[in-house]
């Protein structure tokens, strides 16, 4: 008889349908650890297109194309020479890029700090990926690549610290650690990955699920304006007006770094939240609960604004330092129940959830009558 391995070192079992929830954790925990050791508290992430090269490598095709195909005036090679035109035109983004991760790193790098703030980070890949990575390496700091692995592409590039290089399997836990450690984005030009990346973030952001604020910013107006214009969104009423405020937009990276340092002085240099301030300073999650009361007794006794027999209709109100109510009151008989729906908010003295007795801050909104 064979000697049986332990479950945890089984591959066959670790790679089968059923170990799919210990292959989903592991791509929590095992980030999270390297986080702690290298001691990144959280990120600012870049976002743009794996197709936009280096203006040295696009020139350098283009003259092979030149080269290659002479100057006939056939339609195809016009066609494959202006492509190349395009491409060196598109570097641009490139060496922006470059620049504006290396003016970032360098800044974040003086702030006094035990914890490597504001990192760049990227998707691991070339293209916009591979010049942020490459900025903040000429910048003397960190810098991160969260790779996916994919049928055709895409590999790594060459300028991610040690230790910070990451393989994801699922989509969607790579989606958690760029949003979850990020305080600002900068998309640049690119495609459906890259939109697809910005409006999971302008989505969290929009519904507030996030208990952070994250800036949003667009680099590049000539590629963006005619692209994304959310003007026809806010008239047909799919979007508030003042959710077009949730995008910022720069053109150069002066611009945008001077725009990405007042954001990130102003909202994230001492994160209001304790668990933020750790390696890694994972984001907290705003969710609502649903508890049962009792319309009258000692709750009421305890905090008047609850008192149920009340038939007004209340404003914020500091209930107690634990409590912030936002109450809405109908007249209910004694000993009936209502159901409280709480809305978990920041609170600065602690980091325990939520609750009517509990010492974060919560919204508490009666939002039904007896039952």
């Amino acid at each position: 008889m064979g000697s049986q391995p332990k479950a945890y070192l089984d591959h066959t079992f670790l790679k089968s349908e059923d170990a799919r929830p210990i292959r989903i954790l592991a791509e929590y925990l095992e980030p999270q650890r390297r986080f702690k050791v290298q001691n990144i508290q959280d990120t600012v992430v870049f976002f743009g297109s794996a197709r936009i090269h280096s203006r040295e490598a696009a020139q350098q095709s283009l003259d092979e194309l030149t080269k290659t195909h002479g100057v006939s005036s056939s339609r195809e090679v016009s066609e494959i020479l202006a492509r190349g035109r395009r491409a060196v035109e598109w570097s641009r983004y490139y060496e922006e890029a470059r620049v504006l991760a290396r003016m970032l790193t360098e800044w974040s790098r003086g702030l006094d700090t035990s914890h490597h703030r504001f990192v760049v980070t990227s998707g691991g890949g070339p293209g916009i990926m591979e010049a942020a990575n490459r900025g903040a390496t000429e910048g003397g700091g960190k810098t991160i690549g969260l790779n996916i692995s994919l049928p055709n592409e895409q590999g790594p590039n060459p300028y991610i610290t040690d230790g910070l290089h990451f393989e994801f399997h699922y989509f969607f836990m790579r989606k958690f650690w760029f949003a979850y450690l990020a305080k600002a984005l900068v998309i640049f030009p690119g495609g459906f990955g890259t939109l697809d990346e910005m409006f999971e973030i302008l989505t969290l952001m929009q519904t507030e699920k996030l208990a952070k604020q994250i800036q949003i910013l667009l680099y590049g107006s000539e590629y963006w304006d005619p692209i994304l214009s959310m003007k026809p969104l806010v008239e047909w009423g799919a979007i508030a007006e003042k959710d077009v405020e949730l995008l910022t937009r720069a053109d150069t990276p002066e611009t945008a770094f001077e725009l990405l340092k007042v954001h990130l002085t102003k909202h994230h240099l001492s994160p209001p939240i304790v668990q933020e301030k750790k390696a890694p300073g994972i984001a907290k999650t705003r969710e609502r609960r649903f508890v049962v009361l009792p319309a009258s007794g000692n709750l009421a006794d305890r905090h008047p604004a609850l008192d149920l027999s009340s038939q007004d209709v209340g404003a914020r109100q500091d209930v107690d330092r634990h409590l912030v109510v936002l109450v809405l009151v109908w007249r209910l008989p004694p000993g009936e129940a209502a159901w409280v729906e709480t809305t978990e908010h920041v609170d600065q003295r602690d980091t325990r959830d939520d609750g009517l007795e509990g010492a974060a801050v919560g919204d508490v909104n009666l939002a039904a009558a007896a039952r």
